[in-house]
């Protein structure tokens, strides 16, 4: 019995003579509405994936990304409602506070 172990072959995949990728093809994943204007705008984008070849949706997946960080950061910069104001007296303790009978 031998312990040698065939080598693996050196030779990539085998491709049928005429192999020709397939056409892009939509995907046809369902895209609700987030009521946002510009999320829903960016969302749509990623629909312009469904018609390049695989090697362009990066572009397409970086627009996305940087929009959507933009409509975040755009969120984080409008002022927001007042802050509560404190609804108990700030004053010193009442008397009976802190005292035992």
């Amino acid at each position: 019995m031998s312990d040698a172990v065939p080598e693996p072959s050196q030779e990539g995949p085998v491709e049928p003579a005429g192999y020709e990728p397939a056409a892009p093809a939509p995907l046809n994943v369902p895209r609700t509405p987030t009521g946002n204007a510009e999320v829903d705008a960016q969302l749509e984008r990623l629909g312009d994936a469904d018609h390049l070849a695989t090697d362009g949706h990066i572009e397409v997946y970086e627009d996305v990304h940087r929009g959507l960080r933009d409509a975040l950061t755009a969120l984080d910069a409008r002022p927001g409602p007042p802050a509560p104001s404190p609804s108990y007296d700030q004053r010193a303790p009442s008397p009976s506070h802190g005292t035992r009978s």
